[in-house]
């Protein structure tokens, strides 16, 4: 199976509750993606996403604990712009506009077939997923321009609105400092802000991620680097 650059930058949620399905799909086409999890129900997956925050989700609906369509809705409510894919060998027409009404992507009947799966997967990546606009950062961390989410190794480092706005800010002039005033200016829109209260807002940004990961330019402003 000829592997495709788009599927190669995903990472996907498969939630399956039948462990040979499950099993199965993720040896066959695993390999095709970025990383691939797998849950095998709706709580489980639940968590997943909130772990790995994953691009799309594929999911059957009929799971115990808690099915495929109560899942969709908790991760709508979580992320409204995260595609996903239901996977159920029942069509009635009241799962149907369930699925509608919560927001769901596509529908798909089993027996699900890779080729169509893989096909759906890449053509709503394509519409939907800004995924070129991943920035790769040094010390393995990674910035997403659409979902403005910062990962280390593909977890999520917690940030408030205003350490969004700075690492936007110094990641739009990557390779090169920005000095302290345009910081000021586009962080909290105050040229005259206290330095002290920006050495402290730095030196809480470095606690969440590394010392060196925010470099400081003395006396001119800082700089983040891309991992060449």
């Amino acid at each position: 199976m000829k592997k495709d650059n788009i599927c190669q930058k995903l990472t996907v949620l498969y939630v399956e509750d039948e462990e040979k399905i499950r099993n199965l799909l993720k040896n066959t086409i695993k390999d095709e993606f970025k990383k691939f999890i797998v849950a095998s129900n709706g709580d489980e997956g639940v968590k997943l996403f909130k772990k790995y925050q994953p691009d799309i989700v594929v999911s059957d609906i009929l799971m115990p604990v808690m099915n495929g369509l109560e899942m969709s809705k908790i991760i709508k409510d979580i992320s409204k712009n995260t595609p996903i894919i239901l996977l159920t060998a029942f069509s009635e027409k009241e799962k149907l506009l369930t699925a509608i009404d919560i927001g769901i992507d596509k529908y798909l009947i089993k027996p699900i077939d890779v080729d169509e799966l893989l096909k759906t997967i890449k053509e709503i990546a394509s519409k939907k997923l800004s995924i070129d606009d991943v920035v790769n950062l040094i010390n393995d961390y990674q910035f997403n321009r659409t979902k403005h989410i910062l990962y280390k190794n593909n977890q999520k480092i917690e940030l408030t609105k205003k350490e969004l706005r700075f690492i936007s800010v110094l990641i739009d002039g990557i390779g090169s400092f920005v000095p302290h005033d345009e910081i000021k200016a586009k962080v909290w829109s105050n040229k005259n802000v206290n330095d002290a209260a920006v050495r402290t807002f730095i030196k809480r940004f470095r606690a969440k991620t590394d010392y060196n990961f925010i470099k400081n330019i003395s006396g001119l402003g800082y700089q983040i680097n891309a991992n060449n």
